[in-house]
């Protein structure tokens, strides 16, 4: 293959996004959750894998908590990856990463981007449904399942376990 043929067929491929999170708890179990001022909602600490630029899967969960909830921590290990069919945009492949626990410093440090977030909250199990709709509240519950059962990772399809 010539070198235009190559760049081409690169160019051909099907395109995936990949986004990024940390599962942030409290010492009684309670999720750390953002609120975006650009969609309705709430979400995990996290965002795009800014690729282009060789960044991986961890190193974009850690740059955006850093940048979103001013917390710049070594994240634990992978709980869970999640492909999601994609809706009029690419498919999506989520990665969540073990944040870890939260202590009262910790959570009094953190310092929203005013950019991007309105405010955060600690939210228990029970409640995460109310706030993570669909896949990303499932994609959460398996993600604390993998903390209390095993110590690996989960894979997903839309939220649903598979294998």
């Amino acid at each position: 293959m010539t070198t235009p043929d190559y760049a081409t067929y690169i160019a051909s491929l099907p395109r995936v996004l990949a986004g990024a999170a940390a599962l942030f708890r409290d010492a009684e179990g309670r999720v750390l959750l953002v609120e975006p001022n650009y969609r309705e909602g709430w979400a995990l600490p996290g965002g795009t894998v800014e690729s282009d630029d060789g960044e991986s899967p961890r190193q974009g969960a850690r740059r955006e908590t850093a940048e979103e909830i001013g917390l710049d921590r070594e994240l634990g290990r992978l709980l869970v990856v999640d492909w999601v069919p994609g809706t009029g945009r690419p498919p999506l492949v989520a990665y969540l990463y073990d944040g870890g626990v939260l202590g009262e410093d910790d959570l009094k440090a953190i310092r929203l981007q005013e950019e991007e977030l309105l405010s955060w909250r600690l939210v228990a199990r029970v409640d995460l449904s109310d706030h993570l709709p669909g896949a990303t509240g499932r994609r959460v519950l398996a993600a604390l399942d993998v903390l209390t059962e095993s110590s690996g990772t989960v894979e997903l399809e839309n939220g649903h376990r598979v294998g």
